[in-house]
């Protein structure tokens, strides 16, 4: 039999959870394999989570007073609370994805950032990309545009290795002494006609 310390430290404990948690989610896991169990607490804890199986009294005495107490106050057969720290949508995906092979988990609700959640909005969010996979996406996005970025450059530069671009710098050059004598000789035709002139008179 459990001892009221014991009892308190799992309520303490449950509340603390609750309270800073972004979501929770009902469910179930009496039922399903110990090593499978492991498995699934093991995948929500990787997704910065947490499973709790415990008394459904235990369960109310914590909710009492948080954003949760509807959900969990009149609870009845087996259940277990997941809670998700930061990426909800992972969390719920690591159940919804335990719940494929085991029938005894479901989604029973749940609550996100203090908002209620039936069990239809649950499963909504578990086929929602997880955080890490918009990151993923969102990564690959932005190296697509810079991947095409340096194959111009390298591209760039192999033509200036291979002196692909010395004929427009040869140009340049020729025409530059070009241009520096036609102002020379624009001047220079004013002074031949005064000599001239000069000269008839």
């Amino acid at each position: 039999m459990m001892k009221r310390a014991e009892k308190e430290a799992i309520i303490a404990g449950l509340k603390k959870d609750i309270e800073s948690a972004r979501a929770v989610f009902l469910t179930n896991l009496i039922g399903v394999g110990a090593n499978d169990a492991v498995a699934i607490r093991k995948g929500v804890r990787e997704a910065d989570g947490k499973v709790v199986v415990t008394r459904n009294t235990l369960f109310r005495k914590a909710a009492e007073g948080t954003t949760v107490e509807k959900l969990l106050t009149e609870l009845k057969g087996p259940h277990a609370l997941a809670f998700a720290f930061e990426d909800a949508a992972a969390v719920a995906k690591c159940l919804k994805e335990a719940a494929e092979d085991h029938d005894v988990i479901e989604f029973k609700g749940g609550f996100l950032n203090g908002e209620e959640l039936t069990k239809a909005q649950v499963i909504e969010l578990a086929s929602l990309p997880s955080r890490d996979e918009m990151l993923g996406t969102l990564l690959a996005t932005f190296n697509a545009p810079i991947s095409a970025l340096a194959r111009v450059f390298f591209a760039i530069q192999e033509q200036k290795e291979s002196g692909a671009e010395s004929a427009p710098v040869e140009a340049a050059a020729e025409e530059a002494p070009a241009a520096e004598a036609a102002p020379a000789e624009a001047e220079a035709a004013p002074a031949a006609e005064e000599v001239k002139k000069e000269g008839e008179e």
